[in-house]
């Protein structure tokens, strides 16, 4: 495939992530308007699952599948559906479950189109990704080469920002240990940075950071539909996002933010104790 047969394939998918999307957005709205209770937990008693959240996939998989019945899926709440066509689609129906439980406006969909070994954390190519915040109807996107974009104005992350003035995202994990440990590098950070914000979904504090709302973003513990999409409009927009070591993120870490800046975040991380 050419250079510009792949930036075709590659609009195609986002067109068709976005149009999936939206009608997610749609339907996972109205859910919440119905109201929502717990339907079960995962990995600890605070980590949970409502059946917005699984009726959310089984909507964005039925719609995958319908236009494109060879591609593999690989989503939160269900098992992965194996493809054949080198396509996989990352999907997490509601980014910020606990904000979507409350009523707190900073929930969303996340669809990523990956040509690779997208169920796990490594290799890859993202090809398309979209994020949509179904409560104020804002939806980014980016394909892999073409940019990243709010309601088409050209996304540009924070540049020149130096890390004592920097305002930095974050997360938590369930686990009280993992938790423990994340505070103690809070701890560490704090004197060294303008401030943090910890918005309760990973996909929009990567897209606040392709918008420049916020400086850097880092967090331990993500799972790949966690970031995939905004992973890949984060990187459209200028961001370098890495993980341990600076090789490729993972699990155990996602850092994010312009180049000059992801070097000084990292650096705090690893006098922290992370491995950035």
């Amino acid at each position: 495939m050419t250079q510009h047969e792949a930036s075709v394939a590659s609009i195609a998918l986002l067109d068709l992530a976005r149009d999936i999307s939206v009608r997610a957005a749609e339907f996972s709205l109205d859910a919440r308007r119905a109201g929502v209770s717990v339907a079960a937990t995962k990995s600890t008693p605070t980590d949970i699952v409502t059946a917005a959240d699984r009726d959310t996939e089984t909507l964005i998989r039925s719609l995958i599948l319908e236009s494109r019945p060879d591609d593999g899926i690989v989503g939160e709440e269900d098992v992965a559906h194996i493809g054949t066509s080198g396509i996989d689609w990352v999907v997490d129906p509601i980014d910020g479950t606990v904000n979507f439980l409350y009523g707190i406006p900073a929930w969303a969909v996340s669809i990523a189109v990956v040509e690779g070994a997208a169920a796990g954390d490594v290799g890859g190519t993202t090809l398309a990704g979209v994020v949509v915040n179904p409560v104020n109807g804002e939806l980014f996107e980016a394909s892999a080469g073409g940019g990243a974009r709010l309601a088409g104005r050209e996304l540009s992350v924070n540049t020149g920002v130096p890390l004592g003035s920097a305002l930095i995202g974050t997360g938590f994990g369930y686990a009280p240990e993992r938790r423990r440990e994340q505070a103690a590098v809070l701890l560490e950070l704090m004197p060294h940075i303008r401030d943090i914000r910890r918005i309760g979904s990973a996909a929009l504090d990567l897209c606040a950071l392709a918008a420049g709302r916020l400086d850097a973003y880092y967090e331990r513990g993500l799972n790949v539909w966690d970031h995939a999409a905004g992973a890949l409009i984060a990187r459209e927009a200028g961001a370098r996002v890495g993980g341990p070591g600076g090789a490729r993120e993972n699990a155990e870490l996602l850092v994010a933010a312009a180049p000059g800046l992801y070097e000084e975040l990292a650096a705090a991380l690893r006098a922290a104790g992370v491995d950035a």
